[in-house]
């Protein structure tokens, strides 16, 4: 009862914190036009939490975005990917707000932004400003909305986070009055999911997935358990789904369990993968969020006390079971179940692989020309680790296979092979190579006394291999060039990946982008009309192989 009041207390401090900074800054709306949201905050994604709000810009791009709140752009930054361009605005109360996928910046920023570009010769930029370069007031325009970076459709993503620690913070409950929602979050299935050598689930030592239409169908348990929830939200005003605010599940009414998605530090994100099923979703793409805390899980979001989730059937009777599923709006809806005590054989724990992985130390792991090292912090679990070496000495590698299941790592590991032939002098064009199948990816890495040396996150298959291809750079419809300017080349690299680009018009250089493996004119005004021209384009990969190509038009 004790500990059932503790997290009570702690979850109304947490709701209280957050009503006192939605108090101390009230945000002004983004937009001009009734505010839709097609992503919230903490919406369960793979490796990462969404960590804003997602606003729909009428399937548009182009909409005046205005400042939430006044303040200070302290940061501009433009990628490929991501957030593609992004502006940040630095509050006095010690919040940053930030808008991604914008397409362009308030004038006076933009200037800025294409002066840097075109001085440094790189479409790639992330600068930090000083408070007195450009001020801001509350409402005023500081970007128009695009659809840049890694970004499925137009729209604004938009964060709020605590300046000194760069904390997500949940920014819903600033727009609660501007957005309607009478809608209750929806389950779709619940997971069972025996302790290995600890428990039971229907006489297996095996996980075990019911639709919640098949929940009263019931299942048995024996020794420790946990449970697992798949659920979406929604709002009113449109079909998108959402992530569930807050996940309680009590047993026989005593609280065992509860995750509230409100903050989030960028170290947490990752920890996602310690919180839903990692390995359901790697088969079948499904996010189930798991009532339990592994023990090398720090997420803050998750409470369970001492047991961290975990369910002791001991009994031979009904253990009842219920989740109560809210959203930020107060719409709550409850499922009920039952797991039937029945006292059943718990099979030991017998690890199948030659190897293992322990969450709360450093692990070292070698074989013959090959080392892995992965840190202590990097699991949130201990995991079986199966080890093989492959090929013959013929190669400039043996492959090795680290294979650990569907187990995800927390953050990089260094992994080193040994070069066994050198079939090129340049020891700039050697890399890891991870393999599945016909898929290969690059892990980059260095040369260095006979290794070749790179950080990896995932496990599987890895071997050395030699780049000395350099991209290609193909043009698009270079007829239309001339009339349209609308300048495109499609550029690749089959092997490492393209690293960096450069186009030049008439000698001098013009800002293009890349998405999509496309090159697209950013500046068409610096390309006169009616006048012929040589576009010279320079692309290199991350071996260091350049390809540079001339065209006429």
């Amino acid at each position: 009862m004790i500990k059932k009041l503790g997290w009570v207390f702690a979850l109304g401090m947490s709701l209280c914190v957050q009503a006192q900074e939605a108090e101390q800054m009230a945000l002004h709306s983004p937009f001009d036009f009734q505010l839709l949201l097609s992503a919230n905050f903490g919406e369960l994604r793979p490796n990462h939490f969404h960590n804003g709000l997602d606003f729909k810009t009428q399937g548009v791009v182009g909409k005046p975005i205005h400042c939430v709140a006044d303040g200070y752009v302290s940061r501009v930054a433009v990628s490929h990917g991501g957030y593609g361009q992004a502006i940040y605005i630095t509050h006095p109360n010690g919040f940053t707000s930030v808008y991604g996928h914008v397409i362009s910046f308030m004038p006076k920023v933009q200037k800025y932004v294409r002066d840097y570009q075109y001085k440094n010769e790189t479409f790639v930029c992330n600068l930090e400003l000083e408070p007195g370069m450009f001020p801001v007031k509350a409402e005023e325009i500081i970007a128009m909305s695009g659809n840049e970076g890694a970004s499925a459709g137009p729209h604004l993503h938009f964060e709020l986070r605590h300046t000194d620690t760069q904390e997500y913070i949940d920014p819903m409950p600033y727009f609660k009055d501007r957005l309607k929602d009478t809608k209750a979050p929806v389950a779709s299935l619940v997971g069972f999911y025996p302790l290995p050598g600890k428990g039971v689930i229907n006489g297996a030592a095996k996980k075990k997935l019911l639709e919640v239409g098949a929940l009263n169908q019931g299942v048995t348990a024996w020794g420790a358990i946990y449970t697992g929830i798949s659920a979406k939200d929604y709002m009113d005003g449109t079909s998108n789904f959402y992530g569930v605010h807050s996940v309680v599940l009590y047993v026989d009414d005593k609280e065992v369990f509860r995750s509230t998605t409100d903050r989030v530090l960028p170290d947490e994100n990752r920890m996602i993968n310690g919180f839903t099923d990692y390995e359901e979703l790697m088969r079948s793409r499904r996010l189930i969020m798991r009532s339990y805390i592994a023990p090398g899980n720090r997420l803050r979001l998750l409470q369970a006390g001492a047991s961290r989730g975990v369910v002791h059937i001991d009994e031979e009777r009904n253990y009842q079971f219920r989740y109560v599923l809210t959203d930020n709006f107060g719409n709550t809806r409850t499922y009920r179940f039952t797991v039937k005590g029945r006292k059943q054989e718990i099979p030991p724990y017998v690890p199948k692989a030659n190897k293992m992985l322990y969450w709360n130390k450093t692990n070292v792991i070698q074989e013959a020309g090959m080392e892995l090292v992965v840190p202590k912090g990097m699991l949130y679990d201990n995991a079986e680790l199966q080890t093989e070496v492959v090929g013959d000495s013929t190669g400039i590698s043996f492959d090795y296979v680290l294979d650990a299941g569907k187990t995800p790592l927390h953050g990089f590991c260094t992994l080193s092979i040994g070069v066994r032939h050198l079939p090129v002098t340049d020891t700039t064009k050697y890399y890891i190579v991870q393999k599945a199948g016909k898929w290969r990816a690059s892990m980059g890495g260095t040369y260095e006394n006979g290794w070749v040396k790179a950080k990896v996150r995932s496990l599987g298959r890895f071997a050395i291999a030699v780049d000395t291809i350099a991209p290609r750079v193909t043009p698009v419809a270079q007829n239309t060039w001339r009339t349209t300017r609308n300048v495109r080349l499609k550029v690749g690299d089959a092997e490492t990946g393209v690293a960096s680009y450069k186009v030049y018009i008439d000698g001098k250089f013009v800002l293009f982008g890349l998405k999509k493996g496309m090159l697209v004119v950013i500046d068409k005004e610096k390309i006169k009309k009616g006048v012929p021209h040589k576009a010279e384009v320079i692309v290199t990969d991350y071996c260091g192989n350049e390809t540079r190509k001339v065209f006429k038009f």
